[in-house]
This record gives C-alpha cells, sequence and structure tokens, in this order.
C-alpha cells in the first residue's frame, strides 16, 4: 500500500502480538494525537488480515452524553447471537460482559477487537474495556484499543483504566508523525512543493493529506480552511448533504440521510469525489473527526439548530428501528427542543444507571432538571431522586445530598409521607457519605419519626437499619444490634431480603467489633441472603465489612484470607469504591505482617482507581504515609496531609484514630516529641468511650512514650496492655505471635536489654526503616546504649529505597529510557548481569515496570528529577 510510509514496524509489531495470542490474549493500546493515524494504522492491519481474523469494531462516538456501552451495542450487531439476545432485553451489565467475554473464548478461529476513540467512552465502557484487559490471559484474542492521549486530563477516567490493566498482556503503540522525507515522498506524489509543509504540519499524516489534497498555489493554514475550502466548490445539494452529515457525530445512516436530504442520496455523491465524505456498508461520514468538527463549527447556531431539528425528526419518526436514546437526547439538546428532552432523558438515564454508567446517567438527569419547572411535581421529585443517586453513586456527594434536599422538600409539599421517609432515610447515607455525621443522625432519625406514623413498610425496616449502620459505624454497638434486630423482624413480614441482608451485616460488624466471634456467622449468613436474592451491593457489603472488621480488630488468623475473598468478588464485579477499601485495608495488613513492598503495591493501585468522593481513600492514605515516613520518604508529609483532611472531615473514628496514630508516629519519626501527645490526645479519649481495643491501645502507646499516659484504660488490646504494665519480653512476644516485625522492633527498642535494642535495630534494617531505625538508634545513644548493630551500608543507606550503589546506577540509565543491553555497554557489563540488577531493584521499588521503576525513584529523590524539557510533560 502506497499510503503505509513509515508504518511498516507497527504492522510488523501488530502481527508479532497477534502472534501471541495463539497462546494468550493481548491488549494493544494506540494512543497519539488527532490525526496521526492511529485507526489508519488499525484498518491497515485488519485489511492486510481479510479473511484469516475476524475482525470486530465498536466506536465511541463524541455526543453531548455518550451512548451507554455504545461500542458493546456495534459489537453486539456484528455478532450477533446470545450477546445481541441479552442486550435487547436489557440485561445486566454482568450477563453482557461475560456473554462477549464467551463470544471472544473461541478456540476454532483468531480473533481482534478493535475499540476506537476510547477517550470517548462512557462510564460502563471503560469498565467493560478493564474487564476484558484483566482476562485476555485466559482467551486467544487481541483487543486493540485506540484513543487520543492529547485529549486525556490527568484525571480523565481512561488513564486509571489503563493504570489498572495487567502489563504481562498490554502492549503500547504510538504511531508517530511523519519525517521530513515521507512528507517530501507525498508531495511530490501529488507535484506539490515540499518547501515548508513538514514544519507547517508537524509531520501530522491527516494535516499533510488535507493541504495537499487542497491543490492550489497557496498553502491552507488551518484544518478548517482545508476543509471549506473544498466545500465551498460543491454543488448546492452536495453542501446541504455536507452540513447534515457534520451534525451527526461518527456517521450517518445511509436511511437517515434518504430521508432527511430533501434531493436524496445522490447528493452525497459530489462530496466523496471531492474528498470530504467517505462511504461505508453503515453510512456515511468525513473523513476524520477533526474534519466534521471543522464544518460543523462553521455552521451559525440557528442552522446548526434546523438540521439537529431534521436529524430528531427523522429519528423519531421511525417505526421497528432500534435508535440509541443517548442519540435522541444528544440531538434534542441540540436542536433546543425541551419537548424531546423531556421525553427522551429520563430514560436514557435510567438505561445509563441499568449498566453502571452512572456519569452519563448523571448527565441525562441534568440535561432533563434544567427544565423540570415544566413537570408535574411528583415526577419531578422522582428525577431528583434518581438524579441524586447517580450522583452518589458517581462521587459527587454534594449535589447527591442537594438533589435529594429537594426531593423531600417536593414530597412533604405533596402530602406523600412514605416518599418523604424514604428520601430521610436515602439522605442519612448522602449525609454520612459526605462526612457530616450530624446532619446523617437527624435525617435518620427524622426518616424513622415519619414512617412509624405510617405503619410496619418496607421503608420502616430500612430505616431501622440504616439507624443500626449509624450506631455500628460509631461504636455504639448495644443500640446497632437492637435496631438491626427490630429491622429484620419487621423485614422478615415482608419477606424483604434486603434489609435482612443489610441488618444481619450490621449486626455481624457490631458483635466482632465487640470482641465476638460469632458476628462471622452472620455476616456469612448476611452474604448468603443477598447472592440468593441477586443483591450484588450487600453482598459485596457483607464480605467487605467481614474482612475490614477481621483487619481492624488484628483478627491475622482470618483477616488474610478475609481480605482476599473479598477483593476477588469486589474486583470481579468492577465495584471501584469496594476495591479501594479493601486494598486498602489489604495494604495496612501487610504493611503490619512486613511485606512492605506489597502494602505499597496495594496502596498505590487503590489510588489509581477512578472513584471520586467518599472517606474510604484513607484507607490506602494511612499505610502508605506510615510506609514513607518509616523509610524517610519525604513525600510523607503530603501523604499524611491529605489522609487527614480527609479522614478528619468524617468524624468517624474508624478513619480518624488511624490518621491520629499516624501523625503521632510522624512525630516521633522526626524528633518533634511535643507534638507526640497533642497528636495522640486528639482521639484517644474518643478511643475508650467507644471501648475500641486496638485504637485505643495505639494511640496509648505513642501518648506512653511521650510520658503523657496518666493510666492505662482496661479496653487496651493485649500487645500494648503488657508494654504499658512494664512486660515489654510479653509485649514483643505477643506481636512475634502475630507476625508483627514492626511493632515488636519498637517494643524491644524500649527494653532494658542490649541483645533486645540490637535486634530491634536488626528487624528495622530488614524492613527498610531508615528513619525508624535512625530514631531508635539515637534514644539508644541517649540511654546509654553503645554497642549497637552497624545499619545499611553506607551505599545502600543513602536512598530510601535501599539500593546498592550498583543498582541506582543502572535506575539513572533506566530512568533516561536506555534498554539493558544500551545498560551494559555504558557500566562494562554484561546484558544478564544488568537484567538481574533490574529485576531486583523493581522488587525493592515495589512497582512492575521500567517506566514505575523511575517515576519511584524521582519521588524517592534516589535519582534526581529532570527539567521539563519545552513543550513535554513530566
Amino acid at each position: 500500500m502506497v499510503d503505509l510510509l513509515e508504518r511498516g514496524a507497527l504492522l510488523d509489531e501488530l502481527g508479532g502480538v497477534l502472534a501471541e495470542t495463539a497462546a494468550a490474549g493481548r491488549v494493544v493500546l494506540v494512543a497519539g494525537e488527532a490525526g496521526v493515524g492511529k485507526s489508519a494504522l488499525v484498518r491497515w492491519f485488519g485489511e492486510g488480515l481479510s479473511g484469516q481474523v475476524r475482525f470486530v469494531y465498536g466506536v465511541c462516538d463524541p455526543l453531548l452524553t455518550p451512548r451507554a456501552l455504545g461500542p458493546l451495542h456495534d459489537l453486539a450487531r456484528e455478532v450477533g447471537g446470545r450477546l445481541a439476545d441479552l442486550l435487547a432485553a436489557g440485561s445486566p451489565r454482568e450477563q453482557l460482559f461475560a456473554a462477549l467475554l464467551d463470544e471472544l473464548d473461541q478456540r476454532s478461529r483468531r480473533q481482534v477487537v478493535v475499540i476506537e476513540d476510547a477517550h470517548w467512552a462512557d462510564e460502563a465502557t471503560l469498565d467493560l474495556l478493564l474487564f476484558l484487559g484483566r482476562r485476555m490471559a485466559r482467551i486467544r484474542t487481541l483487543l486493540i484499543v485506540t484513543y487520543r492521549d492529547d485529549e486525556l486530563g490527568v484525571d480523565h477516567p481512561l488513564r486509571a483504566v489503563v493504570g489498572r490493566l495487567p502489563p504481562e498482556v498490554v502492549r503500547r503503540m504510538r504511531p508517530g508523525p511523519l519525517s521530513e522525507a515521507a512528507v517530501a515522498e507525498l508531495a511530490a506524489r501529488s507535484e506539490r512543493p515540499a518547501t515548508g509543509l513538514h514544519a507547517l504540519t508537524g509531520g501530522n499524516p491527516l494535516l499533510v493529506t488535507e493541504v495537499l489534497a487542497a491543490g492550489g498555489a497557496g498553502v491552507p493554514m488551518t484544518v478548517r480552511d482545508l476543509v471549506l475550502a473544498r466545500f465551498v466548490g460543491l454543488p448546492v445539494e452536495a453542501q446541504e448533504a455536507v452540513r447534515l452529515v457534520a451534525v451527526v457525530p461518527t456517521r450517518a445512516e445511509l436511511w437517515l440521510l434518504e430521508q432527511a436530504l430533501e434531493s436524496g442520496l445522490m447528493a452525497v455523491d459530489p462530496a466523496v469525489a471531492a474528498g470530504l465524505l467517505v462511504t461505508g456498508p453503515e453510512g456515511v461520514g468525513f473523513r476524520h473527526e477533526l474534519l466534521r468538527r471543522a464544518v460543523e463549527a462553521s455552521l451559525s447556531a440557528v442552522v446548526r439548530r434546523k438540521l439537529n431539528r431534521q436529524v430528531l425528526a427523522v429519528l423519531t419518526g421511525l417505526e421497528g428501528r432500534d435508535v440509541d436514546l443517548a442519540r435522541l437526547v444528544h440531538h434534542a439538546r441540540e436542536a433546543g427542543d425541551v419537548e424531546a428532552v423531556l421525553r427522551y432523558a429520563p430514560e436514557a438515564a435510567r438505561l445509563a444507571a441499568a449498566v453502571a454508567a452512572h456519569r452519563e446517567a448523571v448527565e441525562h438527569y441534568r440535561a432533563v432538571l434544567r427544565h423540570a419547572d415544566r413537570l408535574p411535581g411528583a415526577i419531578h421529585a422522582e428525577l431528583l431522586e434518581g438524579y441524586s443517586v447517580e450522583c452518589y453513586l458517581s462521587g459527587l456527594s454534594v449535589e447527591a445530598v442537594s438533589a435529594r434536599h429537594a426531593a423531600v422538600g417536593l414530597r412533604e409539599r405533596l402530602g406523600d409521607r412514605e416518599q418523604v421517609g424514604a428520601g430521610l432515610r436515602w439522605l442519612s447515607r448522602l449525609h454520612w457519605w459526605d462526612g457530616n455525621r450530624h446532619e446523617a443522625e437527624a435525617a435518620a432519625a427524622r426518616a424513622i419519626a415519619v414512617l412509624e406514623t405510617l405503619g410496619p413498610s418496607h421503608e420502616l425496616a430500612m430505616a431501622y437499619s440504616n439507624q443500626a449502620q449509624l450506631d455500628m459505624l460509631d461504636n455504639r454497638l448495644t443500640a446497632a444490634i437492637g435496631w438491626a434486630e427490630r429491622a429484620i423482624e419487621l423485614a422478615v413480614r415482608f419477606e424483604d431480603q434486603q434489609t435482612v441482608s443489610h441488618a444481619l451485616t450490621n449486626i455481624g460488624s457490631a458483635r466482632i467489633l465487640a470482641g465476638d466471634p460469632g458476628g462471622r456467622a452472620d455476616l456469612e449468613r448476611a452474604f448468603e441472603v443477598a447472592v440468593a436474592a441477586g443483591l450484588v451491593d450487600d453482598a459485596a457489603r457483607a464480605l467487605v465489612n467481614l474482612s475490614t472488621d477481621s483487619a481492624v480488630m488484628r483478627d491475622h488468623h482470618h483477616a488474610r484470607q478475609d481480605l482476599d475473598r473479598a477483593f476477588a468478588f469486589v474486583q470481579a464485579r468492577e465495584l471501584s469504591g469496594y476495591i479501594q477499601h479493601v486494598q486498602g485495608f489489604r495494604a495496612r495488613l501487610r504493611l503490619d505482617l512486613g511485606d512492605w513492598a506489597g502494602a505499597e503495591r496495594d496502596a498505590r493501585e487503590a489510588l489509581a482507581l477512578p472513584v471520586a468522593g467518599g472517606a474510604r481513600v484513607v484507607d490506602c492514605l494511612v499505610p502508605l504515609a506510615l510506609l514513607e515516613a518509616r523509610r524517610g520518604d519525604p513525600a510523607a508529609a503530603a501523604t499524611l496531609q491529605e489522609a487527614t483532611e480527609r479522614g478528619f472531615a468524617t468524624v468517624e473514628l474508624q478513619w480518624t484514630a488511624p490518621v491520629a496514630a499516624a501523625r503521632a508516629e510522624y512525630a516521633w519519626l522526626h524528633g518533634d516529641d511535643g507534638r507526640i501527645a497533642e497528636e495522640a490526645t486528639a482521639l484517644f479519649e474518643r478511643a475508650v468511650r467507644a471501648a475500641h481495643p486496638w485504637f485505643t491501645g495505639e494511640l496509648a502507646f505513642w501518648l506512653w512514650l511521650a510520658g503523657a499516659l496518666p493510666e492505662t484504660p482496661a479496653v487496651v488490646a493485649e500487645p500494648y496492655r503488657l508494654l504499658l504494665a512494664g512486660d515489654w519480653q510479653a509485649s514483643a512476644e505477643a506481636w512475634r505471635a502475630m507476625g508483627c516485625p514492626y511493632q515488636r522492633a519498637l517494643v524491644l527498642a524500649c527494653g532494658d536489654r542490649e541483645e533486645a535494642a540490637s535486634e530491634a535495630l536488626v528487624l528495622l534494617d530488614g524492613l527498610g526503616a531508615r528513619q525508624a531505625a535512625l530514631r531508635v538508634r539515637q534514644d539508644l545513644r541517649r540511654r546509654g546504649h553503645r554497642r549497637l548493630p552497624r545499619g545499611p551500608i553506607r551505599a545502600t543507606a543513602a536512598n530510601p529505597a535501599r539500593l546498592t550503589a550498583r543498582q541506582v546506577e543502572v535506575l539513572a540509565l533506566l530512568a533516561e529510557g536506555l534498554s539493558d543491553a544500551a545498560i551494559a555497554a555504558r557500566l562494562s557489563l554484561s546484558t544478564k548481569t544488568v537484567g538481574h540488577h533490574v529485576s531486583a531493584l523493581l522488587g525493592k521499588l515495589a512497582v512492575r515496570s521500567r517506566h514505575e521503576a523511575a517515576a519511584a525513584a524521582r519521588r524517592l529523590g534516589v535519582v534526581p528529577v529532570k527539567d521539563r524539557e519545552p513543550g513535554g510533560q513530566n
């Protein structure tokens, strides 16, 4: 193909990756700026394998609000079968994802799935990409994803998805701009001068092609100039066709154009001949989105509105055709047709919510709520309630609270007391999620008061269970069990399995927090009830509470298995909020058990999740801050500050107590002894009142170390109680039995024997706790200890990651982007030896790739941060 200039190596690489799928699936990420040739590369690849491999395509559209699972609908149209049937039936997305996986898991033929323009993907499609990516190793399929990385902000959700794909199945490709030689060759083929062409276009293939196709002596300065110069030379009917296609994102179907154009389909031909439009089996579109946008931007607001009205009229006048509601809403909004927005946006929101495309559901609700004053009060309230739930699920807690407040007000004016009570119960949950416990408690009490006047009901049962949850979370454990038992008694009368599961979870959690191991059986029963009823969220909550309660009560016998089980369940269902919560707790458990590399990996992966709002991020911030502080990483201060701001905003002991203890430890590590007691005192009395043995014990330890503990509370956990009673040896042994080397080291350092002090330092040095070891050595010397073991050798101690001098050299060159062979040549080593060094430093840095290693090294100060190059990004 003559157009394959400087793309042969990429095509060969794609072919090589496809060959690898004979053993296991692969994901290829094709990223680059608009017009650089991503789609063309994939198209050429497919054409070269025509008849040998099945290619199926899904496209993300640039609608005002993207289609929920739009690419999956495209794929279903191509593959048909069970996937198409499930989509038509409106099946849950778990079934849809599984059906697609089954379709791709066919050993009899090679398959390539292409998802184009993922930068426009809806939330559910991003979940689908993650779902497939994590399972590619099990199926012999190639998944190709194209996207514009220059349009991805730092918080774009696609970045998080890409970062969470298993690195062993991912290949990254980035088509670059054409060289001056390639541009000159294309110019020669067009019999045009090449002077200044590369500088003008930057080698962007699309711009080069458009400039050369424009003809004439002058060189147009913009894409808009290029397109409009060609546009004005068209017949009037062809111009009409181009304008109409310009307001239809991606492509316009032939049947749509046939009915919308007065002159019919023949009007399209001159535009195709002029190179503005291209035809395909399913419709007509611009050769590139940039060209479509250039024409659309040239239209006046009046013309754009008129054309969108034409399209909307055709789409809504069809019978027997399945038109995506998101598409109707897009054209209704662009046409300024308020009635159509009111008609289609609510259902589009509900459909998006049904497949967990929560951000898209929010946008649809926003579109209709702008005009909700035209609706009856009950419908307006229902829309606000739906909007509130979707905001809550999207992490928009402030908007969720505001919408539910407005809905409750409308229900009160309508005299619908049952819905007022239900709304208040929801408002309680939303206030709690937003970190406002006072308002959460008030709304919960009002909900019960309102619903009790109406007699027994499902809503009253759930209101009782909501109060039980609030009490359990505030360690009012006896009250929590009482409310939950009332909820179950009422729920059983109404065969309300959701409330039964919810209340059992509250009972089980309260019992475990009270030290009663029988709570495990309650939580297992809650899980079973939820699974049998198909209640995924309630099933997840039961497992998550079982695991995190075991962890917070230091039940290490169960906690590791419980956390892994819960993590597998929520990860399989892509429940990001729960994943972050569980992974944060697993990070803390691994930190306590001495697996610091695993702890860092869990914490950083959890922080990279696309979760907004809520306090569960504190669960991963605290162990990461402790890890950084103990190593002497200067990033610890910022991590701890973020944990403080997020945790203290909730006033929940489950988040404030760990933050307070971490702040006290940070003060001790940095020799700020005056602040140790100040930080620990802030939550100590509250932990004592809550009778929480481990929160109380940890805070009591720091107060004792600062000489500010007046007396030892009876509730203190055993390892702390032993130390505070003067038996440091028994305390150290208790920590050893629990498998906690860092805590054991701190206790040994408090002893009065030389060998104990030596063992403490050996443990700390072995963990890489450089800052902690430094503080302990200082304290021991002040107490007269002289025969202390040496710390790590200077070359290793000089950096917080504990790399050897040679590993630091290798890492510095790796950070420059050098290959193993290049590093070997630079350091006069064998390539195999360099490979061993790279593997070792990846393990020490707790990262999975060379790129992550370089970033971690800069963050830790092992390798200096380079100045940003002009126009580059960090």
